[in-house]
């Protein structure tokens, strides 16, 4: 693998690139419409920037204790077993995928507004991600330093476009008129229905604060990386947390929450009222660097997945050949590439497969933050200096829990997701074991070059 390129200002821009993508600019519609009040929607998203907190520190830990290149799939193979590591981690690789080819897609539409005045072509949409995907390969191609300086600029681009949308609490612009309630959420007056709107508010919220736990992927490439991990953890989930409840808090003030509940563009609404008739143009070009950030921290993660599965024979043995030059996991990050571009082709299946793996990734938080007690137990790391969390176990134990109870919600509240979810794990679940049958092991931690 490559040399420890990673300090922690490029990892804290990891984080939040991993964490922040479209949600935070969609879901607290969502939110607020399954809250009812203001007081259940504040209180799911500070609920779930508390449970975010617990992950980040329990993650931080983990990372710490044992830092290698495609963690999120080790810390499975090691706590578990390699069946489970690969069935989760197929399906996260399918997701994460189609997720980024989704994403590009959105950003493509941003900008394509400015070429087109009525619907944007699918042509020029798949064109445009397809194109941005082919420049983040060569980026990376470079080597994980340039690929870092990128994703530190598309970051701070993303950084900035929240800061204005904070700053539209002083914009003078009107803005459009809101929307007629239609079956507006009435206000929850007995206890279970207080806590049945909390539950479901806290599902729509968390999906917005997911993601960092694939900072451990890094762990092979961060410099000192059992005490860089928890920091840069920790510093990147301190600025979503700030960001999250702050930019919520402008939502509701410039919005109203009535409003949003059923408001479209929500963005779009906060850079008219700072900006006027510029607000539009301005978010396009600012939503499309940010999507563009998404993309590029979903090409240097995921084929670090492919990397380690190779690592135990799960994969060719190509998927772990390095360049000469740049220390670059090639043919990984070449497959992870064009696994975004072909899903392009089926982006209304993927769509559906990403909703079914909701469920999953709730699931795998539970299993992955568990391992944290195995790696305790067995003493992992403790020849050096490590992180140590404090609190344990009620950190890791709280946020255990918090995942549990959103895979319940979803499952009363999807069961059919929840099924299909069942259905896709099974079928790679088996497909490990067809594999296994047939290849032999690789050599632990074997590399080549090319």
């Amino acid at each position: 693998m490559s040399k420890k390129q990673l300090n922690l200002f490029d990892l804290s821009m990891i984080v939040v690139s991993l964490v922040i993508g479209m949600g935070i600019f969609r879901t607290p519609v969502n939110a607020a419409a399954r809250a009812g009040t203001p007081t259940i929607f504040f209180l799911a998203w500070g609920l779930g920037g508390l449970v975010a907190l617990c992950g980040a520190l329990t993650y931080a830990e983990i990372g710490s204790r044992y830092p290698v290149t495609g963690g999120y799939y080790k810390i499975f193979s090691v706590g578990y077993h390699p069946s489970l590591a690969f069935s989760i981690n197929c399906i996260e690789l399918i997701s994460n995928a189609g997720s980024t080819a989704l994403t590009g897609v959105v950003g493509a539409e941003y900008i394509g507004h400015f070429f087109y005045a009525g619907e944007v072509p699918p042509i020029f949409r798949g064109g445009v991600t397809a194109a941005a995907v082919g420049v983040f390969f060569v980026v990376n191609m470079l080597g994980l330093k340039m690929s870092s300086r990128v994703q530190n600029a598309l970051t701070l681009i993303k950084l900035l476009l929240i800061t204005l949308l904070l700053l539209s609490v002083f914009g003078m612009h009107p803005l459009p008129p809101a929307k007629a309630m239609v079956g507006a959420a009435a206000t929850p007056a007995a206890p279970m229905n207080f806590f049945r709107a909390l539950g479901f508010a806290l599902v729509a919220a968390s999906f917005s604060y997911g993601g960092y736990q694939q900072t451990i992927n890094f762990g092979g490439d961060i410099k000192g990386a059992s005490r860089t991990i928890p920091r840069g953890i920790g510093i990147g989930i301190a600025i979503i947390i700030s960001l999250y409840l702050s930019l919520n808090l402008v939502y509701v003030h410039v919005i109203g929450f009535e409003n949003l509940k059923t408001a479209d563009s929500i963005a779009a609404q906060l850079m008219l009222h700072l900006f006027g008739p510029w607000g539009d143009a301005i978010l396009r070009c600012l939503m499309f660097f940010s999507v563009l950030a998404y993309v590029n921290v979903s090409v240097m993660s995921n084929p670090r997945v492919m990397y380690a599965m190779s690592t135990e024979g799960l994969l060719p043995k190509a998927f772990r050949q390095t360049t000469k030059n740049h220390g670059v996991i090639v043919w990984s990050l070449a497959a992870f590439s064009a696994t975004i571009v072909l899903s392009l082709v089926f982006t209304t299946t993927v769509d559906r497969i990403i909703n079914y793996t909701i469920f999953l990734d709730s699931i795998a938080f539970v299993f992955s933050a568990s391992t944290l007690f195995i790696l305790r137990r067995r003493k992992m790391g403790e020849d050096r200096d490590i992180y140590r969390l404090k609190g344990y176990p009620f950190v890791p134990g709280f946020f255990v829990l918090a995942y549990a109870s959103v895979t319940t919600s979803i499952a009363i509240g999807d069961p059919a997701a929840a099924g299909y979810c069942v259905l896709i794990f099974l079928f790679f679940f088996i497909l490990y074991f067809l594999i296994r049958s047939r290849l032999k092991p690789a050599e632990p931690d074997a590399t080549t070059e090319v």
